[in-house]
């Protein structure tokens, strides 16, 4: 027994090692509203804080609470970089919205796409990192309560 699992140990660690983790990540561009149809994501984010990507025309901002990121990775491995990258969205949203609760805010605005510190700003799409094995969505936004 536990030869087993000394080599199935040995086995993870080698396969592991094989495949660098960032150094094959491509950055790819998917919309914003095909993530947010899948995975009943806007169900699941609901309507108690409302997002803005970019530069996207907002309500009246009546006061800014904070600033934040969050960065979110899945097991891309056997699925499309489509599904994993949409999942790991819907991840990061629901960092982000629970951030917001947690602070205050009914809104995130100016929210970009900023995986390892490099922007991408857009109000139709986000960017994700797709490697051999992992997913990763990185996102950061203005915290804000909007005027009644």
């Amino acid at each position: 027994m536990k030869k087993t699992i000394a080599v199935a140990a040995l086995l993870a660690v080698s396969l592991t090692a094989s495949f660098p983790a960032s150094a094959e990540d491509k950055m790819i561009k998917f919309p914003i509203a095909g993530a947010m149809a899948a995975n009943d994501a806007q169900q699941r984010l609901g309507d108690t804080v409302k997002f803005y990507f970019a530069d996207q025309p907002t309500p009246k901002v009546a006061s800014k609470i904070t600033s934040d990121k969050t960065s979110q990775r899945t097991n891309g491995f056997g699925k499309s970089s489509e599904k994993a990258c949409n999942w790991v969205f819907l991840s990061a949203m629901l960092a982000l919205q629970k951030r917001a609760t947690e602070v205050g805010a009914d809104a995130v605005v100016n929210i970009v796409s900023n995986f390892k510190d490099q922007e991408f700003a857009s109000q139709t799409e986000f960017e994700c990192a797709d490697g051999a094995i992992m997913a990763g969505v990185a996102l950061k936004g203005d915290f804000v309560k909007l005027a009644k």
